[in-house]
């Protein structure tokens, strides 16, 4: 039986009230009007805030016509007013980037759990518990997420012009699309994909549970056939969970592969997180029956699911780049010219370190090896989820700063509590799953 540590307990307490005070500080530093706006750009002295200061300063060269002048005062005020909508969004954003990472880990284990049950597999019931540890942090993670899109929906927020009123009546295409780009039909759908996942994973932890206790494989039964039925829920409920948390928020660009490049995130950031928690428990003389051949496999699936993502990555690039169609190309534009660091950075750490770490067979089976190349492959793929927020809510107005810092603290801290505290309520080894003596004698 595992104990949640007090030095463990301690410091991700910290974690939580360090990056609270930090999340708090982002909000109240946050301007409250236009003129606030100007002058936060105008004290940036990163390279282009000057241009942003003086052209919110400078809307248009008066011509002498006074039509002119208008349209550009016009022009300049709705510049100042969405400048100042970029930076009331940066803690927003920051929050929702860090909050979605955080519970896309614990769904992203919940589809490899799902697949292992559904799957029958005989090597990874040893490694059962720890998955249910980690999509314990499903519940609370998944709360956040949907508070946050509450929020946006009252208007408490910017991030999905979408849900603007004005912004829609003038915009032909936002207009159709609102009959599924509509606040009510986007909280419906989220309230049912987050059900449907707590509900698979609340009552799969059960009937796991049961098992041990049971004197026949009755639970495990069940257990294979709503996992094989979740995965048919899972690959939908992903796909436009996808579309509406993320793509959404930039709603004039569509790509019909996002719902998998997500996935591919996702599931590469969860099996990552296992193999970490996994060797954690390790260290501290626990799962003693896994043994390096169950971390290989791991490290295996973090090496080839990090070339399924970057398949994935470039085939949405290249298509889209190639085609040159102004509604797609401007979504690559804007990152290439305003995020060339996190862009190009999340594409290296995501898969050249990777590739690099993990390509020898050997290496997969030393724990502080996986442990590093863990470590780059969580930062890009928050990366990942940073470059597909940014651009759309805070503009080039982005810098890694308090609110980002912060907010990943936070979570980090939340979610180690979270699911080291579950990981701590029931015994880490299964006792009756029926291929438990298959997963002891695992070896590769």
């Amino acid at each position: 039986m595992y104990t949640f540590s007090n030095r463990l307990k301690i410091a991700s307490i910290v974690l939580m009230a360090v990056g609270l005070v930090g999340i708090i500080g982002g909000f109240v530093m946050a301007p409250g009007t236009v003129e606030e706006a100007k002058a936060m750009v105008a004290s940036h002295d990163d390279g282009h805030g000057g241009d942003h200061a003086e052209e919110a300063a400078h809307p248009m060269v008066a011509d002498g016509h006074g039509a002119a002048e208008a349209h550009g005062e016009e022009h300049g005020a709705s510049h100042d007013e969405h400048l100042l909508h970029q930076l009331q969004n940066k803690p927003w954003a920051a929050v929702y980037v860090a909050a979605f990472f955080f519970m896309m880990i614990s769904l992203g284990v919940l589809a490899f759990y799902a697949i292992q049950r559904a799957a029958q597999a005989g090597w990874s019931p040893l490694l059962f518990r720890v998955m249910e540890g980690i999509t314990a942090y499903l519940v609370p993670g998944g709360i956040v997420v949907f508070v946050i899109l509450l929020l946006s929906v009252l208007h408490m927020n910017h991030l999905f012009v979408w849900m603007d009123a004005d912004v829609v009546a003038h915009d032909a295409l936002l207009q159709g699309k609102s009959g599924y780009l509509n606040p009510t039909f986007f909280l419906i759908r989220a309230a049912l994909f987050l059900g449907g996942w707590i509900a698979y994973r609340e009552y799969s932890r059960k009937l796991s549970l049961q098992q041990d206790e049971s004197d026949d494989n009755s639970n495990f039964k069940l257990n294979f056939r709503i996992s094989a039925a979740f995965l048919v829920f899972y690959l939908i409920s992903e796909s436009i969970m996808s579309w509406d948390w993320i793509m959404s928020v930039d709603p004039h660009w569509f790509s019909t592969l996002f719902g998998w490049y997500i996935f591919a995130s996702m599931f590469v950031s969860g099996i990552t997180v296992i193999a970490m928690v996994t060797i954690y428990l390790k260290s501290k003389g626990l799962l003693k029956e896994v043994n390096d051949s169950h971390i290989h496999d791991l490290a295996k699936f973090m090496f080839g699911i990090s070339i399924f993502w970057t398949y994935l990555w470039f085939s949405q690039f290249m298509l889209i780049w190639y085609s040159n169609i102004p509604e797609e190309v401007t979504y690559y534009v804007t990152r290439i010219e305003d995020y060339k660091l996190p862009f190009f950075g999340m594409v290296a750490m995501n898969f050249l370190f990777p590739v690099l770490l993990l390509m020898n067979s050997d290496y997969k089976r030393v724990n502080w090896f996986v442990v590093m190349a863990g470590v780059v492959i969580l930062a890009g793929h928050y990366m990942d989820i940073f470059n597909a927020i940014m651009p759309a809510t805070v503009g080039d107005q982005w810098y890694i700063g308090i609110p980002e810092i912060s907010s990943i603290l936070f979570f980090a801290g939340f979610f180690i509590f979270w699911i080291f505290r579950a990981l701590s309520t029931a015994p880490l080894q299964p006792k009756r799953n029926p291929f438990i003596e298959e997963s002891r004698h695992f070896h590769y």
